[in-house]
């Protein structure tokens, strides 16, 4: 497979693993020393991966209510053969998500090491 091949797969890995709440997707994904960054109000928020894998596991799945994936790739920044910064959309129920993920690819495979995200918006339930 070509490098482009293996990171989209993995992308496409991180979409499944939220849209379904699947943690062994989740857990093939991140990397284990994986932290996830915010800001809301000035304030910097930082969770270890094992929180937001706690969030995941009690989280109500977009697949489970029937939710029409929407997901997309807005870019893809390559640092170099083994690194990437990829740029998504994707949404959670009601919440619209922008996602900077900082994949590097070891021994096994593309992992993300690091996750910044913001809330973009919130849309009405229909």
């Amino acid at each position: 497979m070509s490098r482009d091949t293996d990171l989209l797969d993995a992308i496409q890995t991180y979409f499944d693993a939220l849209y379904a709440c699947d943690l062994s997707l989740f857990d093939q994904i991140f990397h284990p020393a994986c932290s996830l960054f915010d800001v809301d109000e000035g304030a910097i928020t930082v969770d270890p991966i094992a929180d937001y894998r706690n969030v995941i596991a009690e989280r109500e799945s977009p697949a489970s209510c029937s939710q029409e994936r929407e997901d997309e790739i807005i870019l893809i920044d390559w640092l170099s053969q083994a690194a990437a910064t990829v740029k998504v959309r994707l949404r959670i129920h009601a919440n619209v998500f922008i996602d900077h993920l900082c994949f590097v690819k070891g021994i096994d495979g593309w992992r993300i090491v690091a996750k910044v995200w913001h809330l973009e918006s919130v849309r009405a339930s229909s």
